[in-house]
């Protein structure tokens, strides 16, 4: 029995080695995977094995890609339904459903079963229609997400305030008020725990990060309590030289497991944050030059990931950027991460210099909470032409992909070949350098603007050229790219927040802010 413990934990840290000392050389190969017409918003393995990824966009349509192939290159499935945008999508607890979210205000929810049903042949011309259609929202759904044990139950979040437990057992009835819980504000994320049945976490375009318990959430008015709230996070940030806090809106949430500022890991019981993660340093640990841009999250709706293929935990997280590229880091244990986070008493933080510092804390009158800066990426994934907004992690394969505003999504292996993907080429390292403004460039994003669908670029046969779409976003990043948190998004000092009870759980959640294209200044 000892020496199997033994046999066992030596076969576990060969594993990990192998597995770092790849994800240490980065996914160098890569290979478009070509079938969307229009910007990709959202990516999303299926569970366990992540037989299927799941992409959708501004095509107004869902598309699966089947990672038990050999060799995947095409779609093999298409869903339609879809009145606009995509912005989110999750698979059910055993994967047989999709769920999808977007512009059209909109959820929708499709068999996935039906799919790999004997008889049944997918066409490209015939989208399989979904299951059921649920319109209980007045605007835009931001986020989707599935509970990890009920296949019937999951979370809409919307930008009416609205956090909505839908069970698809009873859709043939009208709506209950017991499933909704309203907001003062639009929510921007909502994520199911994935092992805790009662507890969700939530993000706010306030900045406001929660999480969340379903009993204490929804129901009769007369058992709700404290919003649902068992954990509120410090999101609050403060730095010596200006006179009050800033609250970055909260782009995203996400657990382990899972107005410009970084990505920022939170353990599930600590209000405080442990660490955030930059592109201040490359993959080589050496100083990004001057001038030259690196991670940053100030212009488009993005959403991470953690994961960790084959060595069972997720011990990366993985998100997009404005600088055309695609970040990987590694997390430290919860503990490291803990013993390294500096804490700064409230009169100390006032009678001495802290050049460059920025802190966490709940009020002005408060102690301050500097996480630990990961400012050396894992590695960086190149292949785009534009803005990355989604990547996903494949839980079993050494695959990465990542999507954004062009109408490609990029496979990203750090090998030629796998076991799902053949021929793999070099990536370019070359990275796209956002261009200067020019008169013709103003005029390209005029007709971007005034067209029915700026986004839209017609049928797969048609020109390749998305140019139009590029310098729309070039514009954009021209003129919103450089901004400081601080002067964009002030708030006053609000009371000190109770306390909440901990919750004794290591799974890690992450607030996905947004992030300036430079260094803290």
């Amino acid at each position: 029995m000892y020496s199997d413990s033994v046999a066992s934990n030596a076969i576990e840290r060969t594993r990990r080695e192998m597995f770092y000392r790849t994800c240490a050389q980065g996914f160098p190969y890569s290979r478009k995977l070509t079938a969307h017409v229009s910007c990709v918003n959202y990516l999303v393995f299926s569970r366990k094995g992540g037989r299927w990824l799941a992409s959708a966009g501004d095509d107004f349509r869902i598309l699966l890609w089947d990672f038990n192939q050999e060799d995947v290159s095409s779609p093999s499935g298409c869903y339609s339904g879809p009145a606009g945008n995509v912005l989110s999508l999750d698979f059910s607890a055993s994967n047989q459903y999709l769920i999808s979210g977007g512009a059209d205000n909109l959820v929708l929810r499709y068999d996935i079963s039906r799919l790999v049903s004997p008889g049944v042949q997918w066409s490209p011309e015939r989208p399989l229609p979904a299951l059921s259609v649920y319109r209980r929202h007045n605007e835009s759904v931001r986020c989707v997400s599935a509970h990890a044990h009920h296949e019937e139950l999951f979370f809409s979040a919307g930008e009416d305030g609205r956090i909505i437990l839908h069970d698809a057992r009873v859709n043939g009835r009208p709506p209950s008020a017991h499933g909704v819980f309203q907001h003062t504000t639009e929510f921007t994320g909502v994520h199911a725990h994935p092992v805790m049945e009662h507890i969700f976490a939530t993000s706010d375009s306030h900045g406001q990060v929660c999480l969340r318990d379903t009993r204490m959430a929804f129901g009769p008015l007369s058992t709700r309590s404290k919003e649902g709230i068992v954990q509120a996070y410090v999101t609050k940030l403060s730095k010596r030289s200006f006179g009050y806090l800033s609250n970055p809106e909260s782009s995203s949430v996400t657990f382990d497991g899972t107005a410009h500022w970084y990505p920022t890991i939170y353990a599930l019981s600590d209000p405080f944050p442990l660490a955030i993660c930059t592109g201040r340093n490359g993959p080589d640990g050496n100083l990004v030059p001057a001038g030259e841009r690196t991670y940053s999250n100030s212009c488009t709706m993005k959403s991470g990931a953690f994961g960790g293929p084959g060595v069972g935990e997720d011990v990366l997280y993985a998100a997009g950027s404005d600088d055309f590229r695609g970040y990987v880091w590694q997390i430290p244990e919860t503990t490291i991460l803990t013993s390294l986070r500096e804490e700064i008493p409230a009169e100390e933080w006032y009678t001495q210099e802290w050049h460059d510092v920025v802190g966490y804390c709940e009020a002005l009158s408060a102690t301050r909470y500097v996480p630990l800066e990961i400012s050396t990426p894992l590695c960086r994934l190149n292949g785009h032409r534009s803005i990355v907004n989604a990547i996903a992690i494949h839980p079993s394969q050494l695959h990465i992909v990542t999507s954004g505003i062009e109408r490609h999504i990029v496979l990203h292996g750090p090998t030629p070949s796998s076991p799902v993907a053949q021929g793999l080429t070099l990536t370019p390292s070359e990275v796209r350098k956002l261009t200067e403004y020019s008169h013709e460039d103003e005029m390209r994003f005029l007709g971007a603007l005034l067209g029915t669908h700026p986004t839209l670029h017609g049928d797969m046969g048609q020109s390749d050229d998305e140019s139009q779409t590029i310098s729309l976003f070039d514009h954009i990043l021209r003129g919103e790219g450089e901004g400081d948190v601080f002067e964009l998004r002030q708030c006053k000092d609000d009371e000190d927040d109770e306390d909440d009870e901990d919750e004794e759980n290591d799974h890690m959640v992450i607030d996905i802010m947004r992030s300036p294209s430079t260094s803290p200044s």
